[in-house]
């Protein structure tokens, strides 16, 4: 069965001749880093959130990386950023239909590495002899 998803993924690619661009690891990348996950997963926890919410939540973030993963993001149609015109200057970001659906993805991911943590946890002390 997994054989099979793959080759529908990549099937059509010559082994010989790679792309130079891949479209599957463009769309990846921006979304699979730690920072990214952590602002889909909190915003999937929350209806919405404040920039500094998400800062004081996302423990080691710094302002610009947040800001940046942020605007990526809303680029690609994850969250929606909504501007209040008020003083001082307030700021919302919320999952859209596209980061909810990717959020379905990262919570079986999530409860994968949840139900495996002991077994790596374990395999990481009896190979510590590899590092």
């Amino acid at each position: 069965m997994l054989s099979g998803k793959l080759k529908k993924i990549f099937g059509h690619l010559d082994p010989n001749n790679p792309p130079i661009v891949c479209p599957i690891r463009d769309i990846l990348s921006s979304v699979t880093d730690k920072w990214s996950i952590l602002v889909l997963l909190f915003l999937g926890g929350h209806t919405k959130l404040r920039f500094n919410q998400l800062k004081s939540l996302i423990y080691g973030i710094s302002s610009k990386s947040l800001s940046e993963k942020l605007k990526i993001l809303e680029k690609d149609g994850y969250i929606v950023r909504e501007d209040f015109l008020e003083v001082p200057i307030r700021v919302e970001y919320r999952l859209t239909s596209l980061g909810l659906s990717h959020l379905e993805q990262l919570i079986k991911i999530a409860e994968w590495a949840s139900e495996n943590m002991n077994t790596i946890i374990k395999n990481r002390v009896n190979n510590s002899h590899l590092s």
